[in-house]
């Protein structure tokens, strides 16, 4: 029995390094070796506990993962993973309520009253309509403003951040199957959602081994990425970067603003614009010059030809607020429950 335990937990823990693998199958972006990231202080301790749990992966969960998928038929491994995904609804209904998301909990909330009822405890999942949403107490503390804290990545339960490690802890503490009183069951039950979670992502890994050149850093990179995308549901706010901090980047709002003032309204004639001819050097303007009839009775030089306006219809043809200005752009990834 002590043996079953201790296998379980290292199962139960492992689970936690491979939620991240779905992330890296939709998206991230590679890192060298040589780049340090501002978010990873502590990335020596955590490169050396990523590789400790790599070869607790290879050594006992994969294998196990591929005999699971080479002896369970399809339909009996759909039929596991509703169960799980209906007792995760049970937490992702309870963190909507935390994040005052009532429309988001009643949807989630009916999933669950449906599955557990008409879908046999979760066994069939007939409210494939309604959209299943990924919510957990890591997001509910980033949804009231705590901040996410250094990257770090824990023995057996991998990626984490120091915020998304106190909710780790909560969700664990609040998970139905925590509340089964029989330990044999309840060790089976983490068991048996460990190993369903491994070997639905054998086909994703290879993504990871053919994508990164330096594993460590794109599986921190891609976590990071997805976690923030997670707490702003996919609208993250856009990162300000050193030019724009300083100023240096003009205003595209305040163009455009230009633009739509400097356009005519519609079935406006365009003012003229008045365009006045230089005066030549030594000559008077006209302000300053008599009147005609007296220049020409007095002095001869009057009868020279005074400059006159020119009148030049306005251009609107050619703005130059039109020019788009160049952007920068950013990027980002959802977890597969």
């Amino acid at each position: 029995m002590h043996q079953i335990n201790s296998l379980s937990m290292i199962f139960m823990s492992s689970t936690r390094i491979y939620l991240l693998l779905v992330s890296l199958a939709l998206g991230g972006c590679a890192s060298t070796q040589g780049e340090r990231n501002p978010q990873d202080p502590l990335e020596p301790f955590n490169r050396s506990m990523y590789k400790f749990n790599d070869t607790v992966d290879k050594a006992v969960l994969k294998p196990v993962a591929k005999g699971y998928s080479t002896i369970i038929p399809e339909p009996g491994k759909i039929m596991i993973t509703n169960f799980f995904s209906n007792l995760d609804d049970i937490l992702v209904t309870i963190n909507d309520l935390l994040q005052l998301k009532f429309a988001q909990a009643a949807s989630d909330g009916t999933r669950v009253l449906f599955n557990s009822t008409f879908g046999i405890l979760g066994l069939f999942n007939i409210t494939d309509r309604l959209e299943k949403h990924n919510e957990d107490f890591g997001q509910t503390l980033g949804y009231w403003g705590i901040g996410s804290g250094p990257y770090v990545v824990l023995p057996f339960f991998g990626p984490r951040t120091v915020r998304d490690s106190i909710g780790l802890y909560v969700d664990s503490y609040a998970s139905p199957i925590r509340l089964i009183p029989n330990i044999p069951t309840r060790n089976t039950m983490y068991v048996t959602r460990t190993i369903n979670l491994r070997a639905g992502l054998l086909d994703q890994e290879k993504i990871l081994e053919e994508a990164a050149i330096d594993r460590y850093a794109f599986t921190r990179d891609a976590y990071l990425q997805q976690r923030q995308s997670l707490v702003y549901d996919g609208n993250p706010p856009r990162e300000k970067f050193d030019d724009e901090e300083n100023g240096d980047t003009p205003d595209k709002t305040s163009i455009e603003d230009k633009q739509e003032n400097s356009q005519p309204a519609v079935g406006d004639t365009p003012k003229p614009e008045v365009v006045d001819t230089p005066v030549s050097h030594g000559m008077e303007s006209p302000a300053q010059q008599p009147s005609s009839d007296t220049a020409s009775s007095s002095d001869p030089a009057s009868s020279v030809q005074q400059p006159t306006e020119m009148v030049t219809p306005a251009d609107t043809t050619f703005n130059p607020y039109r020019m788009e200005q160049p952007m920068p752009t950013t990027t980002e990834n959802p977890v597969l429950n």
